[in-house]
């Protein structure tokens, strides 16, 4: 780790009159919270008419003000070349559609290998953001897109963005069972009380709020459509299970694998070798950091989750040609 500096010198408006210090500044400078912005201050790296301050001293609006912002550069993770699709990029974002299989973090058992080893390599530059820009993340095997922040500014307004439910996160989820309507799932998640490493429905857990309506029937299974307003770990997968439709291929919360009675080889098969849940993060939405303007990204089905819901089409054909 290593330690740089960006400079920045702010007039504050005469609207700030009557503010905290520390809030006027996170009206100047959105690219900080209010709490980084604390911490430059209580170091001493904020200079208000050339002498110190306090974040509780009141503005009076027209102060000159210089901020040396502590910018931590993390070089603790590795650049390494790992190919990417980059669905759409500009001076702010990349929108990356991730590939099942692939860890977003390094960890442990993944010391590299990872998106965020990828991304440094993509741009150097992102070791100056925080999780080299990842805003939020996905599960190894669930495919789909992610939004990457590529400065510092459009990090605070993604997350700000993430946290207010203002970013729109639509997924794909192949369920076990056939669901006869879709619906809400309100229902808090924590840490599983004796098994650490899953998620559960609890009632002090965090609140998590799950939309879902149904894609496509089949004999066995559901094809669904979900849209998350909150964003717990698993969340997905521990919702659709707790209701009874858990995701097929789920090793921690999936169950037994379905086998609609009657299966021909090719569905038995597809249904075998699908070794991952069927869960695709298909569409994403956020304002843009500089601009305001909608962005709106879509990936398509990776293919192994293609050729599974081609098998499940074709079982529903040859048995309605067999009735």
């Amino acid at each position: 780790m290593s330690d740089e500096f960006d400079r920045h010198v702010v007039v504050l408006p005469k609207e700030a009159a009557g503010l905290r210090l520390d809030q006027a500044l996170a009206r100047a400078l959105p690219q900080y919270s209010r709490a980084k912005l604390q911490a430059f201050i209580a170091a001493g790296d904020v200079r208000v008419d050339g002498r110190g301050a306090r974040s509780r001293d009141a503005v009076f609006g027209g102060e000159s003000v210089c901020v040396a912002a502590k910018i931590v550069v993390d070089n603790r993770v590795s650049a390494q070349p790992i190919p990417l699709d980059v669905v759409r990029s500009d001076r702010s974002f990349f929108v990356i559609n991730k590939p099942p299989g692939l860890v977003v973090h390094p960890g442990a058992g993944n010391p590299g290998g990872t998106l965020q080893n990828a991304l440094l390599a993509l741009d150097p530059a992102l070791a100056r953001v925080p999780r080299a820009g990842l805003v939020h993340r996905l599960d190894k095997d669930t495919s789909g897109l992610l939004v990457v922040a590529r400065t510092l500014a459009a990090h605070g307004s993604l997350v700000a963005q993430l946290a207010a439910r203002d970013m729109g996160r639509e997924y794909l989820a192949l369920c076990v069972g056939v669901m006869t309507s879709g619906d809400t799932i309100d229902a808090a998640i924590g840490r599983h009380r004796t098994l650490r490493t899953r998620m559960t429905v609890r009632t002090d857990g965090r609140a998590a709020v799950t939309h879902f309506q149904v894609e496509q029937r089949f004999r066995a299974h559901t094809l669904t459509r979900v849209q998350l307003e909150t964003g717990r770990t698993h969340q997905i997968r521990v919702h659709l299970a707790h209701i009874g439709y858990p995701v097929v291929g789920d090793p921690v919360y999936g169950g037994r694998r379905r086998i609609p009675a009657g299966a021909g080889a090719t569905l038995l098969s597809a249904l075998t070798i699908f070794r991952r849940q069927a869960l695709h993060a298909a569409r994403l939405s956020f304002k843009h950091p500089s601009t305001g303007r909608v962005v709106r990204s879509e990936a398509a089905l990776p293919a192994d989750f293609a050729a599974l819901l081609k098998a499940l089409r074709r079982d529903v054909i040859a048995n309605e040609d067999a009735e």
